[in-house]
């Protein structure tokens, strides 16, 4: 294909071919931005590399810093170029000759039943039988799995109609040809490769096989937790690769408590990559489901099965906001089906892009020791005493994410073997995420939801994106789009134009544009919007500690603040870790400590102009000490150093910065993380309207249910009100010890512990939480602190 001149394939982006606007005010537009100079055709980072602390080895091969720009290419654009004919016919029938004349390296199971089945840890499970043939109805349908297997002609035939239904489904499907081109690099190591995403819609895994299919790379096993009841559709889908979940079960965790199948999946894992296969595994960014496979691959290497594993972080990103997801637990065919009918029903398609990372090696990730999770704590231990005591003591240390990988789950692992298997399912969670494009209608969902919430003028919103567009190429973000400033907005606006209102703005008649007030459409830039809160993670903690702290300032002051306001070092460390004890898992790399990252956050706060370091040696208004109630001790942090430099640093005070952007910048970026947090908030005042005990469950039902009428009550942030918010909140009240989980042989129960059962301890908990949420009366708060040190 070719490539322009600037690196990028001039096919490579949706908006190379831009519809121009037909209004009257694009010549207007093109005026005010005139100027404007992103720097989108002239850098674009390198994105993918894989861990330098955890796997250095694997980025000393350089695997992609040393292939040349080859620009993007567009999986849909198929012509006769791509084929070794020519002519009238060929032009018709380009797609066809394409497909066949991919190499495709696959074959029938033969005797792999066998040699699962002679395997010691399935033997253990069988040996109270006299054959395979007596074997139970479960039992029966668990060992029907391992009769997936490939059929080239299948893979070609429907490689063939995807690439025909994705082209009405999506206008483009980008990916980076250097990646590509590494990624063979890879493949020549003769070492299993395994594909690793976060699954967020039912058609993730099919974009993957089919890109690595048109780029003559194996076609991986997809592990796939769903039911397919329709006999046929199962036959056929498992001549595909696809592993699916028995029959008898109705979730993953009532499959994996089956005696028969975790010793099952373990060995087919172990038999795939033995012999040579691709896998690919999904993980889910809510509840981390799929991070037993990764344990099972880790054990596979363990056992020397195989002698390594070359890992592969996937980011897909849509243009287009997904209007089905699919859940880990049962999405089906007709989740399938209503979700391709609501894509091609949709009035502008959007476009894709895929990104493969940098391939590392498994082997040395768990061998370097540089990515674990032993000696962390539960969250209740870190946190509780500054909640319920009002203490400032916060224990150093992580937090216990035991329940991504519990003991009921692969139970042979050791402790040491199931903390590493943690850690290496956070670590790809945050590595995917990394790797993951910024779309034009994500950064503009953005915009509107949380920099305009009351509406925007098209010209700001250009000037706005331009901003924003480097500020992400800056933290080496990479971003799916390119072409002029107007084209690319007005491309991201008509893509999310179901979720839009539009209006004529008088004098001039410049279009005025603001999201719907509907739960749909607020829901959808919600979700859309999250991939730029983890590019600025960092600022958007630090963010809402500096907010945090300010009002605790101003509330300490009384009425009018007649002094100068200087923030101390470790005040604001101590709020940016409380913060970040409370982010989700897979936020923050397990190689990093929460307090490094908490001391990231409050050095991008100087790095972003929003705080400015004070020369003076102690701060004016140093509350929390002048109580006597702050009280940190070195030896609870192993990384805690007592020389002087560090007690200097600590020493530190820094003042706001008292140009014109601070404020908005400080709200914006406090904004970020005000969707999650505005929803825990929501759960905590629910827990009375709950009827306990109630299993996991009926537990997000009822606390969804009320999550939405807390929406419709507040009429505004009705994207709080998600279901993937729901199980988040409902994991962070369970590590924090609000609930408490009880494990019969049925089901897992939950109900509220003792010590909140009070509602004052309830209220605690509230406002520990609520002091991070960005509110209208909190910015009023501040903007008048702020006024007054202007």
């Amino acid at each position: 294909m070719t490539v322009g001149s600037d690196g990028f394939d001039p096919r490579a982006d949706v908006t190379s071919q831009p519809k121009r606007p037909a209004l009257s005010w694009g010549l207007m537009i093109r005026k005010k931005v005139k100027g404007m100079a992103p720097s989108l055709g002239k850098f674009r980072p390198l994105v993918g590399q894989c861990c330098h602390q955890c796997t250095p080895d694997s980025l000393g091969r350089k695997l992609l810093q040393n292939v040349p720009s080859l620009g993007f290419q567009n999986l849909l654009y198929v012509t006769e170029t791509h084929t070794r004919y020519r002519g009238w016919l060929v032009r018709r029938v380009c797609c066809v000759l394409f497909i066949c004349s991919r190499n495709v390296d696959a074959g029938p199971a033969g005797d792999r039943l066998l040699r699962i089945c002679d395997t010691d840890r399935v033997k253990r499970i069988l040996a109270p039988q006299i054959s395979v043939k007596e074997c139970v109805d479960d039992t029966r349908r668990i060992l029907t799995l391992i009769e997936t297997f490939q059929s080239p002609t299948l893979i070609r035939l429907v490689s063939w109609l995807l690439l025909r239904f994705f082209s009405l489904m999506f206008c483009s499907v980008q990916v980076n040809l250097s990646q590509m081109t590494a990624l063979h690099r890879a493949k020549e190591l003769n070492i299993p490769l395994m594909y690793v995403y976060i699954r967020q819609n039912v058609v993730d895994q099919a974009l993957i096989s089919l890109t690595l299919l048109c780029h003559n790379l194996k076609v991986p096993y997809s592990v796939y937790p769903a039911h397919v009841h329709n006999r046929w559709m199962r036959v056929i889908l498992q001549q595909l690769g696809i592993i699916f979940l028995p029959d008898h079960a109705a979730t993953v965790q009532e499959a994996e408590s089956h005696s028969l199948y975790s010793p099952v999946m373990t060995s087919l894992v172990g038999e795939l990559l033995k012999t040579g296969e691709s896998l690919s595994v999904g993980v889910c960014e809510d509840s981390a489901c799929g991070g037993q496979w990764l344990a099972r691959v880790r054990q596979a290497v363990a056992e020397g099965l195989v002698p390594d594993v070359s890992v592969v972080p996937v980011g897909i990103s849509y243009d287009h906001p997904p209007s089905c997801q699919s859940t880990c637990s049962q999405p089906g065919v007709l989740s399938v089906l209503r979700f391709m009918r609501s894509l091609l029903s949709a009035d502008e398609r959007g476009g894709v892009r895929i990104h493969f990372a940098q391939a590392f090696s498994l082997k040395e990730m768990c061998d370097s020791g540089k990515c674990h999770v032993d000696g962390r704590r539960p969250l209740q231990d870190l946190l509780l005493p500054a909640v319920l005591h009002n203490r400032k003591d916060t224990i150093y240390g992580q937090k216990d994410v035991s329940w991504i990988l519990p003991s009921t789950v692969l139970p042979e692992l050791s402790h040491s073997e199931r903390q590493l298997s943690i850690a290496l399912t956070l670590h790809l969670m945050h590595s995917v995420t990394s790797s993951m494009a910024v779309m034009s209608s994500i950064i503009v969902s953005c915009l509107l939801l949380h920099k305009h919430r009351r509406g925007v003028r098209v010209s700001v919103l250009c000037k706005d994106l331009c901003w924003l567009l480097d500020e992400v190429l800056f933290r080496r973000c990479d971003v799916g789009f390119g072409g002029s400033v107007l084209s690319v907005v007005f491309h991201a606006l008509s893509v999310l134009r179901p979720h839009l209102l539009m209006a004529a703005a008088p004098p001039s008649g410049e279009p005025l544009v603001t999201a719907r007030p509907d739960p749909h459409s607020l829901l959808a830039l919600g979700r859309h919007s999250q991939l730029l809160t983890h590019v600025f993670l960092t600022e958007a903690v630090g963010a809402c500690a500096v907010s945090a702290l300010l009002c605790e300032v101003a509330g300490c002051g009384g009425g009018e603040m007649e002094f100068d306001v200087a923030l101390g070092q470790e005040e604001l460390t101590e709020k940016s870790l409380q913060l970040t004890h409370l982010l989700p898992a897979g936020y923050i790399p397990p190689c990093q400590t929460a307090y490094g990252f908490a001391v990231d956050a409050v050095d991008s706060m100087v790095s972003c102009g929003l705080l400015i370091m004070e020369e003076r040696d102690t701060p004016v208004c140093d509350f929390w000490k002048r109580q006597g109630v702050f009280s940190w001790t070195a030896s609870d942090d192993p990384e805690h150093s007592s020389d002087s430099e560090f007690e200097d640093q600590n020493n530190r005070t820094y003042k706001l910065s008292q140009t014109s952007e601070c404020p908005e910048l400080l709200f914006f970026f406090s904004r970020l993380l005000s969707v999650q947090l505005r929803a825990l908030c929501w759960a905590i005042e629910s827990l009375d309207l709950l009827s306990f005990p109630l299993t996991e469950a009926a537990c997000v039902t009822q606390l969804h249910t009320h999550l939405r009428s807390k929406a419709q009550l507040d009429r505004v942030h009705h994207e709080s009100s998600s279901i993937k918010l729901v199980r988040m909140a409902l994991r962070t009240l369970t590590d924090f010890g609000v609930l408490m989980e009880d494990r019969q042989s049925e089901a897992v129960y939950l109900e509220i512990s003792p010590p909140f059962l009070q509602a004052e301890n309830k209220y605690k908990l509230f406002q520990f939480v609520s002091q991070f949420l960005y509110s209208s009366a909190r910015k009023k708060r501040v903007s008048t602190l702020l006024q007054g040190l202007v």
